[in-house]
């Protein structure tokens, strides 16, 4: 039993989507090449019935297949097989990502998908990223927090930044090449940490000056001593459950904490960014007490994920001055 909206059948599926498709490459692609954006997404399950997403990283794209199924449940091949095809394109590659319920079992978000080394270097705000666009259910750059990334490196000119759950980097990338004095970014991955490192190396950025800490977020925060930050980004995922860290952290339940934590590392006059693609996460009011806060979602939505709203945000600053 399929929960939720029956997709369409193949035909009318692959149909509809052409047009949808060539509508959006028309006009959104017009506001890419005005921005001078050159990775963006085309298509953002715009048909309730065609629940898919397509990706254009110059050039190359990245086809997600969104239909939710039962738990486990295989999906009709065909249909996804007819709905790549009216994409069309030389250069494609086709995920499936699958419901929370699997991924909190299998970790799939996080673990390698296979090894088809389908690596490119892609520029954004005038930044170089490598992407990885086979192997991982992500590709290595979010590219609905594009606008969250120019916000933050708008203020980070001269300041010490904290960069929580990095991730690859981009983030950091951004306020070094941004002007901040300094910067740690800490993730429990190796594998993501080396790729932030390649990432900052392509922008020339000191590894000396913006270190790469591995680490359980939560357990770094509780043991940090150092120097206190004036900008700190946390984008933490929705569920993780590694075996690398203690217990889990589920992004509801644990927000308050912590941003309680993040607060202990933060100078004076902080602001904090904070975001989070959990589709139903209502921000707690005993979240930061004495911190102004703004609802950012507006402002780093851009419009070509519209349909989907894939995160939202905050801008949290200490005292009284926003």
């Amino acid at each position: 039993m399929v929960h939720g909206r029956v997709p369409a059948d193949p035909t009318t599926a692959a149909e509809m989507f052409r047009n949808r498709l060539t509508r959006n490459r028309k006009h959104l692609g017009k506001w890419a090449r005005r921005e001078g954006v050159t990775c963006w997404r085309q298509y953002d399950r715009d048909i309730p019935d065609v629940s898919v997403t397509v990706d254009d990283y110059e050039g190359a794209l990245v086809i997600a297949d969104c239909r939710r199924g039962a738990v486990g449940e295989v999906m009709d091949p065909v249909w996804l097989e007819r709905v790549v095809e009216a994409a069309g394109g030389t250069d494609v590659f086709v995920k499936e990502r699958r419901r929370m319920a699997d991924r909190r079992e299998t970790g799939a978000q996080y673990q390698r998908l296979g090894e088809g080394q389908a690596w490119r270097e892609v520029g954004e705000g005038g930044r170089r990223f490598l992407v990885n666009l086979s192997d991982y259910l992500d590709t290595g750059l979010f590219l609905d927090h594009r606008r969250t990334r120019a916000l933050v490196a708008a203020e980070a000119t001269g300041r010490r930044v904290l960069n929580l759950f990095c991730y690859t980097g981009a983030f950091t990338a951004y306020v070094a090449t941004a002007g901040a004095t300094s910067s740690v970014s800490v993730d429990l991955s190796n594998t993501y940490l080396d790729w932030a490192a390649e990432n900052l190396l392509r922008n020339r950025i000191d590894l000396h000056t913006h270190t790469l800490e591995r680490a359980d977020v939560i357990a770094w925060l509780a043991a940090y001593r150092g120097p206190k930050f004036d900008l700190v980004v946390v984008d933490p995922p929705t569920f993780s459950n590694s075996k690398k860290m203690t217990g889990s952290f589920d992004v509801l339940r644990d927000h308050v904490a912590l941003l309680a934590g993040v607060a202990r590392v933060c100078t004076p006059s902080a602001v904090i960014w904070f975001s989070t693609n959990h589709r139903g996460f209502r921000l707690d009011d005993r979240a930061l007490p004495g911190w102004t806060r703004a609802d950012r979602t507006a402002d780093t939505v851009p419009p070509d994920f519209g349909y989907s709203r894939p995160h939202k945000s905050w801008r949290f600053q200490k005292g009284t001055g926003s």
